[in-house]
């Protein structure tokens, strides 16, 4: 098992000064932001990580998270963000990529502006010959909406900002530091947890008995986890000890 020892760890808020959105969830036409805020998605945008916002080639095969985070291993952690009070509005949009040509059509999964394009798709060896391009042209977005307030727990010394970019549309969030706690290493045993926790940053010997389960990628969270293994007191809440990026595949 990786040893860490993080001495101390800070509460810190999130406040959406802008409309968030990430595609947890497809139901038919309409994408779904769950909520809470996934601690891969803040440690990019609080800049402890880089990644291209574009892959090509054979990057797009595969994602690339535990190489990414593979430096900051023992230096710095975050936990996913939950809304403060369990609660969060949302708003909806409705978004329309259809071009504005005078006339255009449906194929498999884009839209061809000119007949020309139709009548080669329509001459090739397969009824639908066009390449797919996997973007969505209409729908509805489910979105956290602002004004909504999340909180974490921050471990390292890393600096951090007070603006910070997240989501698919890059949205604004001010950082607030809120506390800061020292951490006490509790000896093996059953506790409870209120923070959310990234299941793939969980030590292998956390043994898990009970949890409510968030889906949404890249990896599910767990909410009111109740587990044995040791344990971080922070403040009047206990944590799993241990946990890294990518733990629960990068133990040693």
């Amino acid at each position: 098992m990786s040893t860490i020892n993080f001495s101390k760890a800070r509460l810190i808020e999130l406040w959406c000064a802008e409309p968030v959105f990430f595609a947890s969830r497809e139901l038919s036409d309409t994408y779904y932001t769950e909520g809470a805020i996934g601690n891969y998605a803040l440690a990019y945008a609080f800049g402890w990580v880089n990644s291209p916002y574009r892959l090509n080639g054979q990057a797009t095969g595969r994602p690339t998270y535990k190489e990414d985070f593979q430096s900051l291993s023992n230096t710095c952690y975050i936990l996913p963000a939950s809304p403060v009070n369990g609660k969060v509005t949302y708003r909806f949009e409705r978004f329309n990529a259809l071009s504005d040509a005078y006339w255009y059509a449906m194929t498999n999964n884009r839209v061809a502006t000119a007949r020309e394009d139709l009548m080669i798709q329509r001459q090739g060896k397969k009824p639908n010959t066009f390449r797919p391009s996997n973007f969505p042209q209409t729908g509805k977005l489910r979105m956290i909406e602002r004004g909504n307030k999340f909180q974490t727990l921050v471990f390292g010394d890393n600096q951090l900002p007070d603006y910070i970019r997240v989501g698919k549309f890059m949205s604004k969030i001010k950082v607030k530091l809120l506390d800061e706690f020292d951490i006490t290493l509790l000896p093996e045993g059953e506790y409870q947890c209120k923070y959310y926790l990234n299941i793939a940053d969980l030590p292998s010997t956390i043994q898990p008995f009970a949890f409510d389960l968030i889906s949404m990628p890249p990896a599910p969270l767990l909410k009111n986890l109740h587990f044995r293994g040791a344990a971080w007191q922070i403040g009047e809440n206990t944590i799993p000890a241990g946990l890294h990026f990518c733990g629960g595949t990068n133990n040693e």
